[in-house]
């Protein structure tokens, strides 16, 4: 048991100081916690959580959201006043970007999802802050939703895979799939012409015909794990008359596999020491699954037996001894089976045990084996516990004994994840364990409506009320109120602001079905949440760096507002200071002025940009002005990291929100008015292409892909367009690649780009829009013209500038024309502009003109403030579906208390 001493010291020690340690350990403790204070104030953590109206959407949808921008406990942060929203495709392009404007630590957007870039298929949605992008991007809000298009598709699929084949081997393939009409119409007897496609290059090909049941059976030849991984199956339907239908089906995560990882509790397993081990168990795609099984040593012996509680996670107990192996013999769902080496012992060695089952206390446990009591013994070590970068409880105790227990009361601790440590004197991390606190004392919200049910189209009144315990709180929330018959969701499976703020954003890794351990939480739930802990990677805090004073570069200041910083010289390369430098936006009828520093440096800080404007700076208000030279800054984009949240993606969208397309159907089969079509007979006019340049002669005389004019009309930064539009090409590093290239790891040598026959770095298209643009030609080689010999490139895009037509011009307007150093004009991303949430309003007296009202999201509010009193209200009107209705309402108070709730309300 442990000493009388050691319980004074861990009780007092907040208390009183470090005066009541041993002189001989103060200064080492003294030195962890002062030096974690000083990263923790000089590295704040800022958080990004977004609250989406849906959980998932369709092609012509609008995703409506709120961004809550948060710091230390969760409150409201002021760090930053701007939030980046990216949208991502399944290849991690950026296809919509925002950037929104954060008042007190909020802000809300929306992104139209149109048909025209929007494709079926799962999408990523991140967001994170400028400071957020000096720390490890896994720490950003990231989100797969999955979009459907039930106008385009006039095609439904369903697909299932079978493999086999030994491990390490070649695997043999075959895919299933289901083609029927979004009716439901099987479409049998149609012939059906396929591709196994890698890198854009087909690497075999077959045909076959669906039987009576619209089953297509695909035999792909054996192929090894990493081709099929990296491989497209692309099918062509024959739907008569020569038109075919085509639908593409990544193959990665097709193949049946499964993986199963141990976690000794303490990080190792040692000689004698009874210790907790934990396990998970997934499938290809991450997801969990169940498993069953025993522990081996290496004379055939069980030791153990395990069975998996909650999403292929569980725990076993095992006293392992150094002169022996132990092997886990697992079955999987299956019925296969396979075997895994456990951790080999360590012979000496000292383990952590945390136990969270108490309401009231952690139970701490620190064992040590005979071996390390002997080498040890009377030695200091340090007991530390912080959540969020804050150290809330330390101790320092003696080894005298193999084993000391304490309980720590979980009052210490905010609710959230919790890291304990024990250290050695020396301040070197022996072992850590994460466990969670749950206190329960999230925002107690409250939504009334002020009827028990209601009719369709009629006026619903709500009212809401939020209080911190019993005390009324001043807060802000977003309300989102959909139809549960087109829009059903799994409660457990949503990412909400509590497992986002309190679990999501503070782990590693792919976490399955988040809200699951905080939608009506029990003891078994608050038990598999504890094994979550166990099996989870950590390491946003990392004791070794921040006691050896290495400290994050930080690349970026926090953002207060947009700034626009360049230098100013002459045009011979000198800086020059203490000079005029003038901004105009004549959009937003904006201006401001500058003087740059001894250094030639200027900064305009806080300029208001809405939506994509064009900045204008000027120095010719200077002695010898049009001598000078402005250069810009360019801004930093955010790198794409890994997404790993593929579990997510959902492969047949088709059927799984099959309701949600067939309103979507409805929908826009009820809106659609034919137009008037006038058709006139158009001279046909040669427009500009790379044939019209000697440079390019050996190119082929067909590009490999082209984009036209119409595709980038109002397009405001032209390489923002391109990096997304320009097939068989990959955007990186401000670099255009040739994709099968830059997938296979060949990153040196990028894409040569001209416009027209002038050869360019890729920084001159980021001044230049689509509309001076008539088309782009991308060839994935050279063809015979020796471009790519003569620069070191691969592959060509040839940008042909539309023909302005000749006029003759007098002097002064030729001078016009050409470009001046000293004022320069160039577009930046400014601020989005959100709009407004369409809510109809009818007089349920009089008979209404309005065809069906098919809404989904049926009202969307990011602004519900609640007064002193704790209390708001809003209104909306129900559409035409009767059923059940929910609405959701997220949010949080200025001290950083969360609160989430979701009530139904019925409409006949």
């Amino acid at each position: 048991m442990i000493s009388r001493k050691f319980l004074l010291v861990v009780s007092l020690l907040f208390s009183f100081g470090l005066a009541a340690m041993a002189q001989q350990d103060s200064i080492p403790i003294n030195t962890l916690i002062e030096k974690t204070a000083k990263y923790s104030a000089s590295f704040p953590i800022e958080k990004v959580y977004l609250h989406l109206d849906k959980p998932y959407y369709a092609a012509g949808d609008t995703i409506w959201l709120k961004a809550y921008v948060t710091v230390e406990k969760h409150q409201p942060s002021g760090l930053s006043g701007i939030v980046y929203v990216d949208l991502l495709n399944s290849q991690d392009s950026v296809v919509s970007g925002l950037r929104l404007k954060v008042v007190n630590g909020f802000a809300n957007g929306n992104i139209t999802l149109d048909g025209e870039t929007f494709k079926q298929g799962a999408y990523r949605i991140r967001a994170y802050t400028k400071w957020m992008s000096n720390f490890e991007p896994e720490y950003f809000y990231d989100r797969t939703i999955n979009v459907g298009n039930a106008i385009d598709n006039k095609v439904n699929t369903f697909i299932s895979y079978r493999s086999s084949g030994r491990k390490g081997g070649p695997i043999k393939l075959n895919a299933n799939i289901i083609y029927k009409s979004p009716s439901g119409e099987i479409y049998a007897d149609k012939k059906v012409n396929w591709q196994l496609v890698r890198n854009g290059d087909a690497i075999s090909k077959g045909k076959g015909t669906t039987d009576n049941n619209g089953n297509l059976l695909v035999e792909l030849p054996e192929n090894d794990l990493e081709t099929i991984n990296a491989s497209q199956l692309v099918t062509a339907i024959d739907m008569g008359d020569r038109q075919f239908v085509n639908n593409t089906f990544p193959l990665k995560n097709s193949i049946t596999n499964f993986d199963v990882q141990f976690f000794p509790e303490s990080g190792q397993l040692t000689n004698g020491i009874r210790t907790r081990v934990a396990f998970k168990a997934i499938n290809v795609k991450g997801l969990g699954v169940d498993i069953k099984g025993n522990v081996t040593d290496d004379k055939g012996t069980e030791v153990a037996t395990f069975t998996s509680a909650h999403l292929g996670m569980g725990v076993f107990a095992l006293t392992p001894e150094s002169d022996k192996t132990y092997t886990a013999n697992v079955t999987f769902p299956n019925g296969s089976k396979t075997t895994y080496k456990l951790p080999r012992i360590q012979n000496m060695g000292i383990g952590l045990s945390v136990y969270n089952t108490d309401p009231e206390n952690l139970s701490i446990k620190i064992s040590a084996n005979d071996v390390f009591l002997q080498r040890k013994q009377n030695k200091s070590f340090y007991l530390v516990a912080q959540s969020g970068g804050v150290i809330y409880y330390a101790a320092s105790i003696a080894l005298k004994d193999l084993s000391y227990s304490a309980n720590v009361p979980k009052s210490k601790f905010p609710t959230g994840i919790v890291q304990v440590t024990l250290f050695s004197s020396g301040g070197y991390a022996l072992c850590q364990r994460l466990v969670f606190i749950q206190h329960n004392d999230q925002l107690t919200l409250n939504l009334k409506t002020d009827k028990p049910t209601y009719t369709v189209r009629q006026n619903v009144k709500m009212q809401v009320t939020a209080l911190n315990k019993t005390a009324p709180v001043i807060g802000s929330f977003s309300v989102a109120v959909l139809d549960d018959a087109t829009i059903p969701s799994d409660e457990n499976n949503e990412q909400t602001i509590l497992s986002n703020i309190l679990l999501t954003s503070d782990l590693k890794g792919y976490i399955e079905k988040p809200n699951y351990y905080f939608n009506k939480p029990d003891e078994e739930k608050l038990n598999n949440l504890d094994l979550l802990m166990l099996t989870q990677g950590y390491t946003r805090f990392n004791y070794e760096d921040i006691l050896a004073d290495k400290f994050p570069t930080v690349y970026a200041l926090p953002e207060q507002g947009i700034e626009v910083t360049g230098i100013l010289r002459t045009n011979t390369g000198l800086p020059v200071g203490k000079a005029n430098v003038r901004l105009v936006i004549p959009d937003n009828n904006f201006s401001a002025q500058t003087i740059t520093d001894l250094s030639g440096n200027f900064k305009f800080s806080d300029v208001v940009v809405r939506d994509t404007s064009k900045i204008t700076l000027s120095a010719r208000d200077n002695p010898n002005g049009k001598n000078l030279v402005i250069n810009v800054n360019g801004e930093v984009f955010q790198k794409i990291n890994k997404n790993v949240n593929i579990a997510d993606e959902v492969v047949n969208i088709d059927s799984v929100i099959r309701p949600y397309l067939e309103n979507s159907r409805k929908q826009y089969q009820s809106s659609r008015v034919l137009k008037e079509v006038v058709i006139k007979a158009k001279p046909n006019v040669k427009k500009p292409s790379h044939s019209d340049f000697g440079t390019f002669a050996g190119l082929s005389p067909q590009a490999d892909h082209e984009i036209n004019s119409d595709q980038l009309k109002g397009c405001p930064i032209l390489i923002n367009c391109l990096s997304t539009m320009a097939l068989g090409l990959t955007y990186a590093d401000n670099n255009f690649y040739v994709t099968r290239d830059y997938n296979q790891g060949k990153k040196t040598t990028p894409v040569q780009i001209y416009i027209n026959s002038s050869q360019v770095d890729v920084s001159n298209l980021f001044s230049m829009t689509g509309d001076e643009v008539e088309s782009v030609e991308i060839f994935l080689n050279d063809g015979l013209s020796g471009i790519n010999r003569t620069t070191n490139t691969k592959g060509v895009m040839v940008i042909n500038k539309k023909v302005v037509k000749k006029e003759k011009i007098s002097l002064s307007q030729l001078l016009a024309l050409i470009p001046k150093q000293n004022v320069i004009t160039f577009a930046v991303q400014g601020y989005s502009k959100a709009k407004d949430f369409y809510v109809p309003k009818y007089d349920v007296n009089k008979s209404s003109v309005i065809g069906l009202d098919l809404r989904n999201t049926i009202y969307w509010n990011p602004k519900i403030i609640t007064d002193k009193t704790g209390v708001a209200s809003f209104n909306f009107y129900n559409s035409d579906a009767r059923g059940s209705y929910r609405a959701i309402i997220e949010g949080l108070d200025g001290d950083g208390n969360l609160g989430r709730l979701v009530i139904h309300f019925n409409v006949r």
